[in-house]
């Protein structure tokens, strides 16, 4: 096969220059999105409306605007929301190759992530930042942290805080922080960001525990790092992690509360990526099922490999009903935190153990409403509260003029049954549009490819 031909982004940028399928294309830069209604994402209820697009940016809202010279989109009774943010994202590094980094940015525009947050940062992403970001390659707005501080990047106080310096010199968004760093260098970090204020975020090293990282300031807890842990009152050194079933009949669910109460009190997010522990329960249980997952098609066969190595019988420590009973906990302590106003963030780290980019935010948001969420809260854990977390909410994650052009255009309504944001029709990029036959093309060769 000769791929500069049938490259994804290829194609894509192909059919911006065609424009769509739908209809004649008049003016690229201007589009109406008629027949349909709209889930602004401003409150819970749908509005019939049309929805014109100029110049990558929402410009009107209102009912039978004329059209004039613009290319009419017909949503034949269908929904538009906003495009969705995976607030865990990985992007892959250089030593992965190009192509295998622009397959994976198509699967999340595929599927109507218009923003990803980048939580595994390389010196290469901040000038793909700026490309995607001014629309020179296609794929989601990237928000994107530095490499991480963890326990073999940083090895004294002193050496994080250089590295804190370099990165906020260097231009990145925010700090990752990843397992092994020792109190003292968290401290470090934690006070030098602030001295620069700069964000950061994502797990709990065991040595800090969750109670202090949120005294620290700490933005985001990626997984529920660290909430289990402080559910049980005799830690040892070794029981740091993720997926930890041994732990529950040593928690006291009495102490949720003040887990809750300390992350409502440090104004902290949690991103729960609960879609990741379901897969390792899930492998507990039957891991034929997530091995003949349809989405496993877009990945590459040796990473799917690996993924089955992860989750094999050797390398579990749990049987299913343990698994299943933690993940029930999990579930709870995100309901809990919902309720009492803690801000929750939708992301499902991928592309890790079986969650493909993309389709597993999908996954996500069902989660969601398994905790308790309703699907429109589970919506603006998406949408409107990755916007207010960044400070963005100018920029995108409703349906309002002046905002960015990102949406998607459901056949179903999500606000009913939250699974209908799969039923994906087509999708705008800050203002490019992408219909379903243009998704399929571009899904269809990353499948080939990864079958070869």
């Amino acid at each position: 096969m000769d791929r500069s031909k049938h490259h994804p982004m290829l194609v894509l940028y192909g059919v911006f220059a065609a424009c769509c399928t739908i209809t004649a294309c008049a003016n690229a830069d201007d589009y109406l999105f008629v027949n349909g209604e709209l889930i602004t994402m401003t409150n819970e209820r749908t509005l019939e409306a049309d929805l014109r697009v100029q110049d990558g940016r929402i410009a009107e809202i209102g009912v039978s605007l004329p059209q004039d010279d613009a290319t009419v989109i017909d949503l034949a009774g269908g929904y538009l929301m906003p495009g969705l943010t995976e607030m865990h994202a990985h992007v892959p590094a250089p030593g992965a190759g190009q192509e295998y980094r622009d397959e994976v940015l198509y699967l999340y525009i595929a599927n109507g992530v218009t923003t990803i947050r980048g939580m595994l940062g390389n010196p290469a992403h901040l000038t793909l930042r700026d490309a995607l970001n001014e629309g020179e390659v296609a794929g989601p707005r990237l928000i994107t942290s530095g490499p991480s501080f963890n326990g073999n990047s940083v090895s004294s106080p002193a050496q994080a805080q250089r590295m804190v310096r370099a990165q906020h010199a260097a231009g990145y968004d925010f700090l990752k922080i990843h397992p092994g760093l020792t109190l003292a260098e968290y401290d470090a970090m934690a006070a030098t960001a602030r001295e620069l204020d700069m964000v950061f975020a994502g797990h709990v090293p065991m040595e800090v525990g969750l109670l202090h990282a949120l005294e620290s300031g700490q933005a985001t807890v990626d997984h529920l790092d660290g909430y289990i842990q402080a559910l049980v009152s005799d830690l040892s050194a070794d029981e740091g992690g993720l997926f930890l079933p041994r732990l529950l009949p040593r928690v006291d669910e009495q102490r949720i509360a003040t887990v809750v109460a300390a992350t409502y009190a440090a104004n902290a997010w949690v991103v729960p990526t609960q879609t990741l522990l379901e897969n390792y329960a899930a492998a507990a249980s039957n891991l034929q099922a997530l091995l003949e997952r349809p989405q496993n098609d877009y990945l590459p066969r040796s990473l799917l490999a690996r993924y089955q190595r992860a989750l094999s019988p050797d390398n579990r420590s749990a049987d299913a009903d343990a698994a299943a009973a933690y993940n029930t906990l999990r579930a709870r302590l995100i309901g809990e935190l919902h309720a009492h106003g803690v801000g929750i963030l939708l992301g499902s780290d991928a592309p890790q153990i079986f969650n493909v980019p993309g389709f597993s935010l999908h996954r996500e948001l069902a989660s969601m409403v398994t905790a308790g969420l309703s699907p429109f809260e589970a919506l603006e854990t998406g949408t409107t509260n990755p916007a207010r977390y960044f400070d963005m909410q100018a920029q995108f994650g409703r349906l309002e003029p002046g905002l960015s052009a990102d949406f998607i255009w459901l056949s179903g309504n999500p606000l009913v049954d939250i699974a209908n944001t799969k039923k994906i029709q087509g999708v705008m990029v800050r203002g490019r549009w992408l219909d379903r036959g243009t998704l399929d093309n571009g899904l269809a060769e990353i499948r080939s490819r990864n079958q070869e």
